[in-house]
């Protein structure tokens, strides 16, 4: 999900609710207590330089239970941080504090936005000597392939 999609999401509901990957509710009271751009500036592994940037946005749980962010609200905080830091129409990160802090993808369903889990990969694969993975192919479908007979084939 990239910055305009939230946007656009976020004008069909009232309250904003996120899920995490593993189903549990973030608890109701969170909060979004940073908005920012996160650019991140390497070499890979191949040699390669890269710069990637992200919308960041991160959640925080706190104690006082009868906060609610409306979607409204999370509008504005959006659209304070495009014009403050210039933000482009960048994909969302979002940071949210389980056994540690994790990073994760959004996705909006059904009326609810879902952290999604995101991986780590090898940009220069190519360089580095790693194979590219095959497709897996069951045995048994092509063993019925092979087994079946077609009208006209003289198979059987």
């Amino acid at each position: 999900m990239n910055l305009s999609e939230i946007k656009s999401a976020l004008t069909q509901v009232n309250e904003v609710v996120f899920f995490e990957p593993d189903g549990a509710r973030v608890p109701a009271h969170f909060h979004v207590t940073e908005v920012g751009i996160v650019t991140k500036h390497f070499i890979d592994c191949g040699g390669t330089e890269r710069k990637e940037s992200v919308v960041n946005f991160q959640l925080f749980t706190a104690t006082d239970y009868d906060h609610r962010l409306s979607a409204q609200k999370l509008r504005s905080i959006i659209e304070l941080s495009e014009q403050k830091l210039g933000m482009e129409n960048l994909p969302i990160e979002v940071e949210y504090q389980g056994d540690t802090i994790g990073k994760y993808g959004l996705e909006f369903q059904d009326g609810v936005f879902v952290l999604t889990t995101t991986q780590t990969d090898c940009l220069a694969k190519d360089k580095c000597g790693i194979p590219e993975e095959k497709p897996r192919i069951r045995l048994s479908a092509i063993a019925a392939k092979e087994r079946s007979c077609t009208p006209g084939s003289r198979c059987c």
